[in-house]
């Protein structure tokens, strides 16, 4: 991986992924390892790769009960949840509280952003960090849900 794009202050970023399409883009942006075991081999690679530190800032993005069950960074360590959780409560949640990890999440502050942001989305002149795959109409956003849910896109875009 290219440890010349990781962002100041982050020595390594590691992503738990399997999808080709969202481990390149991860890689683009600054990861420098790729994890693609489950469970407890995947929290086996990532001690590996960390000289069994484990990893002290975790984002969970919108994964499934395993995922935020893996994400439980070591004592003291915080887990930021973006996106609308799968499930209503945390795994190992009592485990995290003992260690004095902090757990937090919310949905994304649109408002805070879209008078900047919107503009340029709409003429074309940004793509926020390449994340979106795909234009869709509104009529095509039910096939647009489709293909995010069966790992064809990351986002799409909807036009109006």
């Amino acid at each position: 991986m290219r440890r010349d794009r990781v962002p100041v202050g982050a020595d390594q970023i590691l992503i738990l992924g399997r999808h080709p399409d969202r481990t390149a883009l991860a890689c683009e942006l600054g990861a420098t390892d790729v994890v693609s075991e489950r469970g407890d081999e995947a929290v086996q690679r990532v001690l590996e790769l960390t000289d069994g530190f484990g990893i002290h800032s975790v984002l969970e993005c919108v994964g499934l009960e395993d995922a935020m069950r893996t994400a439980i960074a070591p004592p003291g360590g915080a887990v930021g949840r973006v996106g609308v959780p799968q499930v209503e409560t945390i795994p190992a949640s009592l485990a995290a509280n003992f260690a004095n990890v902090t757990v937090g999440g919310g949905l994304a502050p649109v408002h805070a952003y879209v008078e900047e942001l919107l503009p340029d989305v709409l003429e074309g002149e940004s793509n926020r960090a390449g994340s979106s795959t795909g234009v869709a109409r509104l009529d095509e956003v039910p096939d647009s849900a489709r293909a995010m849910n069966d790992r064809e896109a990351i986002k799409i875009m909807v036009q109006p």
